[in-house]
């Protein structure tokens, strides 16, 4: 176990698979720091160890008389008890499925909620497309704008709850995954709960790095990612109210979700298996349960590492020239931060960072094209601009900013190794701008 950072805490998470791996920078090889946990994580050895040890048992589940598939089938629905316990969600109302990733959650429940166009949903500007594109589709949406700093209060969203219509449903992120930045879920969830909407959370950043109890903040479905919580086998985790899933079509349909079919008349299964068609990610639901079951066992630790992380990326970020930082760099965070650098396109800071330093980071508008506009300032010309370029297939001149993103796993010397690089990337224009001779009299700067 290794100590973190000089409190003497012992963190109980194993080491990830690959944090010794080793690029060429320069033609030398380098441990490659992997700053993109946002995006995706590597497994824990703890999840590839589960793996491998059920392996030998994997079988077809619920339909196979034999030892291999009752194995299957009792580990499958455990990790079904595995992910309600993990997220504090009552097992006489709630099931857990198993969807691929977030996105697919949130379609899942957008299409089981039965949503017509004259309903309304509530979500925000701050949002992943994930939670917002499977709304449009479905019904129609009120949107929370924010503020300059890219943030909301619960007064913005009570006031879009009691706009007529009457929402249905209330759907919001519990983190952001631009900017690391947690809204006040619990009283978020409480003003909608008093005006009985329901609330959805898209919880792929937030259940990763901060305990959940739906229970006590009143949440209704929870939907987040395996991939980014060291379980990357293709399961992710769908907590929802089994009410909500007792009547109507399910999203996918095929074996399994049946009782019995006919060629004129379908009876559905009951919840989960309703919800359940095909042959189930059964490797993938043990991951994802010995993930959650790691993080629990984890406790308290991983939050203090997180918040010296967020501490260490404000301090290092702080001291380079040229670079701003977009949304809140102040109160509660995860260890997020986005930025653009001064007279360097987002891409290239990103590439450079791959190539001159072996660092992995993200570039772009990171699935949340709207909440990006608005922490870049775009006005509407220049998002129609935008609109145009991608239309027309151009890439040039796309808007964007740089993300390095952190896991409970992050070495805190992997923020000291980024600050380093960014000032030798940004080294050239602090020269050229101290070199520059003065401007002529009268002519400006």
């Amino acid at each position: 176990m290794t100590s973190l950072f000089g409190t003497g805490i012992s963190a109980r998470q194993e080491p990830l698979v690959g944090a010794d791996l080793q690029v060429s920078v320069a033609g030398e090889p380098r441990r490659y720091v992997d700053l993109d946990a946002a995006a995706t994580t590597s497994p824990s050895e703890a999840v590839v160890r589960a793996v491998q040890d059920f392996l030998p048992w994997y079988s077809s589940v619920h339909r196979g008389a034999g030892a291999k598939s009752q194995y299957s089938s009792a580990r499958y629905e455990q990790a079904r008890e595995t992910l309600v316990r993990f997220v504090g969600a009552d097992p006489a109302t709630h099931v857990a499925l198993f969807p691929r990733n977030t996105t697919e959650g949130l379609n899942q429940i957008a299409f089981r909620l039965g949503l017509t166009r004259d309903d309304v949903v509530v979500t925000t500007a701050v949002e992943h497309h994930a939670n917002l594109l499977p709304w449009q589709r479905h019904a129609q949406v009120r949107i929370v704008d924010v503020d300059r700093s890219g943030t909301y209060d619960v007064a913005a969203v009570v006031a879009a709850l009691d706009e007529r219509p009457t929402p249905r449903v209330l759907a919001v992120s519990g983190a952001s995954n631009v900017t690391g930045w947690l809204p006040d879920l619990a009283g978020i969830a409480a003003a909608a709960r008093q005006r009985g909407v329901l609330v959805v959370v898209d919880g792929a950043q937030l259940v990763p790095h901060r305990p959940v109890d739906m229970t006590a903040l009143g949440i209704d479905v929870l939907v987040w990612s395996g991939h980014k919580m060291f379980a990357p086998f293709g399961a992710s985790g769908l907590v929802v109210d089994r009410r909500l899933l007792a009547e109507g079509e399910p999203f996918l349909v095929g074996g399994g979700a049946v009782k019995a079919v006919s060629h004129d008349e379908v009876i559905w299964a009951d919840t989960p298996d309703r919800d359940d068609a095909g042959t189930p990610n059964v490797v993938g639901a043990v991951a994802l349960a010995a993930a959650a079951e790691e993080l629990l066992s984890a406790g308290a630790r991983r939050r203090l590492h997180e918040e010296a992380l967020v501490r260490a990326l404000d301090d290092e970020l702080a001291t380079v020239p040229g670079l701003r930082r977009l949304g809140p760099v102040s109160g509660d965070r995860l260890p997020v931060a986005t930025f653009v650098l001064d007279g360097m396109h987002h891409a290239d800071v990103a590439e450079r960072l791959a190539r001159e330093h072996g660092i992995g980071v993200r570039s772009g508008c990171f699935c949340a094209h709207p909440y990006l506009g608005r922490l870049l300032g775009l006005g509407p010309d220049e998002v129609a601009r935008f609109h145009d370029d991608a239309r027309s297939g151009r890439t040039d001149r796309v808007p964007g900013a740089v993300r390095v993103s952190c896991s409970s796993a992050t070495p805190l010397e992997d923020v000291a190794t980024l600050g380093a690089a960014l000032h030798t990337l940004t080294a050239p224009v602090r020269d050229a701008v101290a070199t520059r001779p003065p401007s002529p009299a009268g002519q400006g700067r």
